[in-house]
C-alpha cells in the first residue's frame, strides 16, 4: 500500500534552533538572521563532510557581550567577552559522524561588530564565517597546535570561498587563535 510518503527520509541538513536574545541583530545584518544561520551551518557541515541526511542538531544564540563574557568566564576562566563560543555536546574528532545534537553555538554582537568594522569586513560576512569557524569546532576542529591551525584554516577558506566570501585570514595575521 502506498500512502504517499517515501520509504527514506530526505533531510536538508542539521536541523537549527535560532534564538535571537539582543533584539539589535535585526540591525546589524542585511539579511534575515535565520536565512544567513541556515546559509552558514549547512556550508560548513558540507564542507566538513556531512551527507544532507545528517540527523543533528545546532543551537544557535545571538546574544551579546555582557551574557557571552559571563560564559566565557564559567566555562573558560577568561572574563571577557569573545566573538562566538561553540559547546560540543560530545567530544568529536573531525571526520566523526555526530550525535542527535552537535552542540551549541553563541555569538556576542557587539564584539563582531567592532571586529567587522576594525577589519573592514561587512558583518554578514564576518557573522557567516564565524558560525563556519563554531561548526567546525562543534565536528572537532581546532587551532591549538600549528598543523590544527593550517587545517581548520584551509577548511574554513575553502566553505567561505563557496559562500561567496574572501579568504578572511589574507589581511590578518593568519591565525585563528583570534576566533573562540
Amino acid at each position: 500500500m502506498n500512502d504517499g510518503r517515501s520509504s527514506a527520509a530526505v533531510r536538508t541538513g542539521p536541523r537549527i534552533l535560532l534564538s535571537v536574545e539582543d533584539d539589535a541583530w535585526g540591525a546589524l545584518l542585511s539579511r534575515p538572521a535565520g536565512e544567513m544561520v541556515r546559509e552558514a551551518v549547512f556550508a560548513a557541515a558540507a564542507g566538513a563532510g556531512l551527507g544532507p541526511d545528517v540527523e543533528t542538531e545546532v543551537s544557535v544564540t545571538l546574544s551579546d557581550d555582557e551574557d557571552v563574557r559571563a560564559l566565557n568566564a564559567e566555562w573558560r576562566g577568561k572574563d571577557k567577552p569573545t566573538n562566538i563560543l561553540s559547546f560540543p555536546m560530545m567530544p568529536l574528532q573531525p571526520g566523526d559522524a555526530p550525535g542527535p545534537m552537535l552542540g551549541d553555538l553563541i555569538l556576542a554582537r557587539q564584539t563582531l561588530e567592532r571586529e567587522a568594522r576594525d577589519e573592514a569586513k561587512s558583518p554578514d560576512d564576518h557573522f557567516r564565517h564565524l558560525l563556519v569557524h563554531g561548526v567546525l569546532h562543534l565536528l572537532g576542529y581546532d587551532h591549538e597546535s600549528e598543523p590544527e591551525a593550517d587545517e581548520m584554516e584551509a577548511l574554513e577558506i575553502a566553505i567561505l570561498a563557496g559562500l561567496g566570501i574572501a579568504d578572511p585570514y589574507a589581511d590578518a595575521d593568519h591565525s585563528a587563535d583570534a576566533l573562540t
